[in-house]
């Protein structure tokens, strides 16, 4: 503070206001038993004095910090960053903040030292989003001593675990393409140390082989646009590729050019199914077909586990799934030859 300036206090908020300090710190706290006359008479007193509540001294009160820490591994793919998103909406909505640490190394000690991070920053509960296996550890030790949720992580069920529904949507895009009339369909996987990647690649196969259809080599970029590309130009060179299932958007994005470079036109020659249903799907040429993820709703569950978590709610240690949803665009078509 400099010196000279003296810090608004509660009693001169009080004063101005004409009510008792216990009225402003009930409103300050958001307490229900105050009327909103009164609640805006506070209100404007603040305003008019430009007093700001001591958030650290009300915390130490309460045993709070109003704030959640999100810890994760990178913000350079849609899904961690739209979780993201979601997640910092619905905690707002809840009246708290969040506090950001992202890991630059995916290892066990990179997390306990996240953890270290976060202990000091004073955080009341703990979201991960868990895309990649850890490089040194088979399996995921956390801290038992703070409230945690983890989003798409692997098939332990250790911790509250929160995901979409990565085999259903995986499934109703390889249905989808069959039932257009194609023999099998190709899969652009995600890399191998993501978790959704290996889940989309397995449901790819699975679905294939419960219908009896041959399951093609699988081909694999690293989530980004250029990846499709180069991949897309070998599938292209597959006189039998006539329907690939891509496994987000961005990778699609690029499929979508080295098709259209190599003469092999989507969807008369091949058809692209993606997943993620990002904003600018509909944009690519042609429109993606392509599976809706409702990363809204996972953010949502993932605060609202941790807060339950964290009030002393049960909750129990096992897998929410959130449904996703097959969005029918212009990249599909049947076979040629095929009305």
């Amino acid at each position: 503070m400099v010196e000279g300036v003296r810090r608004v206090s509660m009693a001169d908020v009080a004063r101005l206001a004409g009510v008792s300090s216990q009225t402003v710190s009930r409103v300050s706290n958001g307490h229900p038993s105050v009327t909103e006359s009164t609640r805006r008479q506070v209100v404007r007193a603040m305003q008019e004095l430009g007093y700001r509540p001591n958030s650290a001294a009300r915390a130490l009160k309460r045993g709070e910090f109003r704030t959640i820490g999100v810890i994760l591994f990178t913000l350079s793919s849609t899904g961690n960053v739209r979780t993201l998103e979601a997640i910092s909406a619905s905690a707002a909505q809840e009246g708290y903040a969040v506090t950001l640490l992202p890991v630059s190394v995916p290892t066990q000690a990179g997390m306990h030292g996240a953890f270290t991070r976060l202990g000091e920053l004073a955080v009341d509960a703990i979201i991960v989003i868990m895309e990649v296996h850890l490089l040194d550890a088979a399996t995921v030790d956390l801290p038992r001593d703070v409230p945690i949720v983890v989003a798409q992580s692997g098939e332990d069920d250790l911790y509250r675990i929160v995901d979409t529904d990565q085999v259903g949507g995986t499934r109703d895009a390889v249905h989808h393409l069959l039932d257009l009339g194609h023999r099998t369909v190709w899969h652009l996987a995600g890399p191998d140390e993501s978790f959704a990647a290996r889940r989309r690649a397995s449901a790819w196969e699975q679905a294939l082989r419960e219908e009896d259809r041959a399951v093609p080599p699988l081909v694999r970029g690293d989530w980004t646009a250029d990846s499709g590309y180069r991949a897309g130009l070998r599938l292209a060179a597959e006189p039998d590729c006539t329907a690939i299932f891509a496994a987000n958007d961005q990778m699609a994005l690029g499929l979508l050019r080295a098709l259209h470079e190599a003469g092999r036109p989507v969807p008369a020659a091949v058809s692209v199914v993606g997943f993620d249903d990002i904003p600018d799907a509909g944009s690519f040429l042609p429109p993606l077909t392509t599976i809706h993820q409702d990363f809204t709703e996972v953010g949502r569950r993932l605060v609202t586990d941790a807060l339950r978590q964290m009030r002393g709610e049960p909750v129990a240690h096992s897998r929410t799934l959130v449904p996703t949803r097959l969005v029918l665009r212009q990249s599909t078509a049947p076979p040629a030859g095929q009305s």
